[in-house]
């Protein structure tokens, strides 16, 4: 039985579209962060691969950097009561980290199938 040759799929894609890292047409996905036991097209197994903490970090540094300055500049510049801060800078940094964990965990584990980083399994 011949092994499938499969192309080499960009990982910034592979991460943008949640697919998986090997043949970038199957799901990586099954569930809001949940990554399946394996594809639906080439079934490779995912249980070799995890970002463990890493998407969750990056998310914490960077879209703080995106966040901050402009609550900052909502402070200074219209002196709200906090209230209004609570209204609008939760749900911003909660929608935008669960948005932003799904494509940079994807992207994470399709750079450890390219360097071929497992987990010891």
């Amino acid at each position: 039985m011949s092994v499938p040759n499969y192309h080499q799929v960009s990982t910034i894609s592979a991460g943008l579209r949640c697919a998986c890292p090997r043949c970038g047409r199957g799901k990586l996905y099954d569930g809001l962060l949940s990554v399946a036991a394996k594809c639906s097209e080439c079934e490779l197994d995912y249980g070799r691969f995890d970002s463990h903490d890493g998407p969750a970090f990056f998310i914490i540094v960077v879209w703080s950097a995106v966040v901050l300055p402009l609550a900052v500049w909502l402070e200074f510049a219209l002196e709200p009561p906090i209230w209004v801060h609570m209204l609008i800078w939760v749900p911003v940094v909660l929608v935008g980290a669960i948005a932003l964990m799904r494509p940079l965990k994807a992207w994470m584990i399709a750079q450890q199938y390219r360097h071929q980083v497992y987990d010891n399994v």
